[in-house]
């Protein structure tokens, strides 16, 4: 199979400014390497990924050239017209625009995701299933959960229901931004952005996409962290070490 796998790296994260403000968040330094380096890795272990897609900035594209040059990574860089928070279109809307010009099937991994688990179990369920996957994390704390689109499953593994942030979750499982999608969902990505949906937040569109056709959730094991706050990337450096 051919597969594309998308990075979306294309906000300003200011809930981590200043370290942020002159710095694209996946370009952070965990265990002193960049966010990004393990996320590629795990993106290229798949040996079924035949292009590797970065979506970002036109403030921060020549950050992830020279990443890219410095790293002999193979990848295409896409990136938007915006310089400022304000001027972004939204990752979902980066991400339409992206899967219109391309034929693949997508891996789609948000920039900030940062595990240990392989993918390769994750693409494994995909090939089954014909259908959208959602990689899934047990964060075993209702009160974490709050900060996250909690999930709900039925027998078969497929997602009833993606709540974005709940107030009161009565469960710890939660969808992180990792994504199988057939190209076949390609005309309902364009449809949500067209409705002009909430453009910014890929959870949203997968519990949209969730009430119009099967979606499946994938747990992942090992370690999962959400770099987006400085709370969760301390937590991240003192597991893998870093400044």
């Amino acid at each position: 199979m051919r597969l594309a796998s998308i990075i979306l790296a294309g906000g300003y994260a200011r809930r981590l400014w200043p370290l942020t403000k002159n710095m694209a968040k996946p370009l952070l330094r965990v265990g002193r390497r960049p966010v990004i380096d393990y996320i590629y890795e795990k993106v290229i272990e798949l040996g079924e990924v035949n292009r590797v897609i970065i979506s970002t900035n036109l403030r921060f594209k020549k950050d992830f050239e020279d990443w890219a040059r410095s790293r002999e990574a193979a990848v295409e860089i896409i990136c938007d017209n915006s310089t400022r928070e304000e001027e972004k279109p939204g990752a979902v809307r980066a991400l339409a625009k992206i899967a219109s010009k391309i034929s693949e099937d997508m891996l789609v991994v948000a920039g900030d995701n940062l595990f240990t688990s392989s993918l390769s179990g994750m693409l494994e369920e995909f090939v089954r299933r014909k259908a959208p996957i959602v990689a899934l994390y047990d964060v075993e704390n209702t009160s974490l959960a709050k900060h996250y689109s909690t999930v709900k499953l039925n027998h078969d593994g497929r997602i009833l229901s993606m709540v974005e942030k709940p107030k009161n979750p009565d469960t710890s499982l939660i969808g992180t931004c990792i994504y199988l999608l057939p190209s076949t969902i390609r005309g309902l990505l364009l449809r949500y952005v067209e409705e002009d949906l909430n453009a910014d937040s890929p959870g949203n569109f997968i519990s949209w996409l969730a009430k119009l056709t099967p979606v499946y959730g994938y747990l992942l094991d090992g370690e999962w962290f959400d770099v987006g706050t400085p709370e969760t990337l301390r937590k991240a450096r003192e597991r893998f070490g870093g400044p």
